[in-house]
Parts: C-alpha cells; structure tokens; sequence
C-alpha cells in the first residue's frame, strides 16, 4: 500500500530491461489481481457452493481456510525460492499452478475435490505473489520509475477486494459459482506466455531453503485450525479435537526451535524483538481474524436471511472497501504529522464499535442498521491501521531484511484470519445448536450435531424459513463477540505496547497512498 519507497529497496535489479515496461507492468499486475481477488470473489459463491456441494456451515469455512492457510505459510518460502531460482522461473511456475488449481477447483464434484484445490491454489499463490512484487525490481529502474510501478501494483492489490466482490456476483449469478474458478484460468495461461517475453529474469542467489521451517509451520497451523473447527462439531472433549491441538502445538513449537537454529531461517525471529513491530504484527493477527469473519458471515446472512442474489451481495460489499481505501489515503497523507499510534488507536476503536454493533445482529435486521453501518465503521477503522501497521513492519531494519518483513506482516494477516474465522466457527455453531435446539426440540435428531446446512437443505429444515434464519443469525451474533473481544486485544495493545512517535517511520515511504 503506502511503503512503496521502502520496498523498492527489497532488492537491486540485476537483468536487462526490456523495451516493453507497460505490457511487463501489466503481466505483473495482473497477477497479484489474480491472486487478491481469488480471495472475495470465492467469498460470494459461498452458498451456492455450501448447496452444490452439501458442505455444512461450519466445514465451509475450509474454502477460504484451504486457501489462506497454504498462502499464508508458504508465502515467505515463495519469496526465498524467487531468489535462488530465478524469479520469472519461479513466478511463471507459482501461475501455472494457481491456474491449475483453479481448474480443478471449477470441476470439483464433492467437497474434499474442492478443498484440495483450494490448498492448491494457496500454494501457487504463495509461490508467484511474492515474486511478482520482487520482479518490480528485477523489471524498473530504481527511483521514479520502480515507484511508479510499485504505485501501479499497490493500487490494483488494493482495488482487487472490490473487483472480486463484483466478478464474483456477476459471475455466479449469470453462469454458476464454478467460474469464480474457472475465470483464473485463461488469465494464468495468458500471464504464463507473456511473462517469458516480457519480463526479466533476475540472478539466482546462493541459498538453501527453510522446508522444515515452512513445514512445522504450516502444518502445526492446520492442526490448531482444525481442532478449532472439530471442536464444533464433536466437542472440545473429542480426542480428534484434542490431538489436533496437541499435534499443532507441538509443530509450532518445533518451528521456533528451528528458526532458532538455522542460519538462514525463513521467518528470522530477531524480528520480533522490536515492540512497535511485534505491536503490529500482533494487531493484525487479531484484526484480520475479524476481517476474515465479516467477509464470511456477512456474505451468508445478506444472501440466506435477507434473500440477496449473488450481484446484489456483491454490491453491498462495495462501501467496505471504498472506506478502506478512503480512511487508508488519510493515513498515509499524515502519518509523518501525527506518527503511526493515534491512526492505530482511532482505527482500533472504530473497529471494535463496528465488531460490537454486529453482535446485535437478528433475522430482522435490514440491510442498513445490519449490514452497511457496522461494515462501514469497520472499513474506516481497518484503513486507518493498515498504512502505520505496514510502516512499521520494516521502519529499521536493514534493506536486505525488508522484503522477509514485509512477507512476515502478509503472513499474519492471513494466518491470523484462519485461526479467527476457526474460532469464530466454533463459536457460531455451539451458539445455533443451542438456539435451533431451543426453537425446535428435534433439531438435533435431524441435523447430526451444529450440521446448518443439513438443516438449510432438507424438507424439514428449509432455508428461509423464519426460525431457520433466526438460528443463523443468532449463530453470527454470538460468533462476532469473539471478533468484538479479539478486536478490543488490538485496541489494548495499540493503546499500551505501541510507542512508536513519527520519526520512527520510515519518512520516504510516508504519503505514497494506496
């Protein structure tokens, strides 16, 4: 977003450059769009694919947690492979893959087909973002012109949320949800051709890869995931749901005893040893744990309870990312006035009062007073935070360590929104069980343990009904109290480990925008 000056300094270009910036900018563009966007317009298909696909409510959330999870964790490890490899190889094959995935996800005919694509896709994302980013400087000359095109590339990351709000409605409304896969398929064969001719191989590096890092890493956050979301279903005395916990614990655990030890780690743990960062980074872990919840819960309840089509959930979607866009341009113009803390704590307030009005949610709620009020509050808050939250991922630290920082921060955005989507999850399902339950004393008998979608899609339990969707809104409520407490942590630590004053940012970064 805002820290294009800083990130220009990731690494040197080394390549010729060709003669053909506009079309090289363009591939590289499109992909990051490719790769932002998947993330939304798979988010209004949900449905559709819970219907298509029988997936309860609470294990559609492996859709997006599929995808978050192997992007997340293997998104520095992306980054390292770029530098040793060859970053166009790299990139072109991370494309390839997300393309492939994509396919198969287009033709998934159950949901364990769909979800191993979705874990595909994370994968090939995590391999071409980080690279696309990095080839901006393998690509442009350093000064006026790399910034240009780290504006160019900033403003479609930041603008790909609203364009998959809207493809996604189009596309699932006028053809079906499948091509909210299917559409990346053209697009990565056309990336993947015109990347060789266009765009510039960098040097390979020396280095080793940090797989055992990447592996416990990933793997132990899988494990915590899937505990969590076991444990709606089956109980937190479930030995699945125990052992799931134990095996991610102990994974995690061995994660940082490797990143101890090895010399060169793929998250190096000196990192954390700056309060404002850490601060942060933490921040973002819980708030991208709300942000995860709203795209999520709001995208059922607009489309379930108040009967939207998938265009017209889409559209109502729009005013969040306008007020990000809109309250992030603000804090970046002043960030070098006011210093990163006062835009952190106003943001987290904002965030918390947006949170706290949507554990007000009930089946008559409407679409303003339910939906585009608690939302937009959000938004404005979430975009106060983001430009300091990034400035201070990298403000000092060496130039060589920027781009492991800056993939650090994209990490514990998207690992922090799979964690908390889980937990939410659990909360959600316990919260409906007991008031479907309550409403209708059989519902355990027809609907195996907080399974709502069983109770969505049968003759008993027909979606629309008015205690069906009092259930699911009572499930959501309940569900955004968790998102409430986990964004009044962010407003704690803003308020108290937060010190940084405004020279401690970096000052070239400041007032680029979005």
């Amino acid at each position: 977003m805002a820290i294009s000056d800083t990130l220009s300094k990731v690494s040197p270009p080394t390549a010729s450059r060709g003669q053909h910036k506009g079309i090289a900018l363009t591939v590289i563009a499109a992909t990051q769009l490719m790769v932002v966007l998947d993330a939304t317009i798979v988010n209004i298909a949900l449905p559709h694919i819970q219907d298509a696909l029988k997936f309860s409510t609470t294990n559609l959330s492996w859709v997006i947690n599929a995808y978050t999870l192997a992007f997340g964790g293997l998104l520095l490890l992306g980054g390292r492979a770029g530098d040793i490899l060859g970053r166009r190889r790299v990139f072109i094959t991370g494309v390839l893959l997300f393309g492939f995935a994509s396919l198969l996800g287009g033709f998934a005919q159950n949901g364990d087909m769909l979800l191993a694509s979705r874990a595909l896709q994370g994968i090939g994302g995590a391999i071409c973002s980080p690279t696309a980013f990095a080839l901006i400087a393998t690509n442009f000359e350093e000064g006026p012109e790399r910034n240009r095109a780290f504006g160019v590339f900033s403003a479609v990351a930041g603008s790909g949320a609203a364009i998959g709000l809207l493809a996604g409605g189009l596309l699932t409304q006028y053809l079906n949800w499948r091509w909210v896969l299917f559409v990346n398929v053209p697009i990565a064969i056309a990336i993947a051709l015109a990347a060789p001719l266009y765009i510039n191989e960098s040097e390979r590096r020396s280095g080793r890869f940090d797989l055992s890092g990447a592996l416990t890493s990933t793997l132990g956050l899988v494990g915590l995931v899937y505990g969590f979301i076991r444990a709606a279903s089956d109980g937190w005395s479930d030995t699945g749901t125990l052992v799931s916990f134990v095996v991610g614990a102990v994974l995690l655990a061995g994660f940082v005893v490797i990143e101890r030890r090895t010399d060169q780690p793929i998250t190096p743990l000196h990192l954390f040893a700056d309060r404002n960062r850490t601060g942060g980074l933490v921040m973002m872990l819980c708030l991208a744990a709300a942000m995860f919840g709203i795209f999520f819960y709001i995208t059922i309840f607009v489309q379930r309870v108040l009967g939207y089509g998938p265009l017209k959930a889409g559209v109502a979607f729009l005013p969040i990312s306008v007020a990000i866009i809109i309250s992030a341009q603000l804090a970046s113009r002043f960030q070098a006035r006011f210093g990163a803390k006062p835009f952190m704590l106003g943001g987290s307030l904002l965030v918390t009062g947006g949170l706290t009005w949507l554990t007000q949610t009930s089946a008559t709620s409407g679409y303003i007073d339910g939906v585009l009020g608690p939302t937009v509050l959000f938004g404005l808050g979430m975009g106060l935070i983001f430009v300091p939250v990034m400035l201070l991922s990298v403000a000092g630290i060496a130039a060589h360590e920027t781009g492991a920082a800056s993939g650090l921060l994209n990490s514990m955005q998207q690992i922090g929104g799979s964690l908390g989507l889980s937990i939410l999850t659990t909360v959600f399902a316990r919260a409906s069980t007991r008031k479907g339950t309550a409403l209708f004393p059989d519902f355990r008998a027809h609907a195996t343990g907080p399974q709502l979608a069983e109770f969505g899609t049968t003759k008993q339990f027909p979606v629309g009904t008015s205690w069906a969707n009092e259930v699911l809104a009572y499930g959501i409520s309940h569900a955004f109290v968790v998102g409430a407490a986990m964004s009044g942590v962010a407003l704690l630590i803003a308020a108290v480990v937060i010190k940084a004053k405004p020279g401690d940012l970096p000052t070239e970064a400041v007032g680029m925008g979005l």
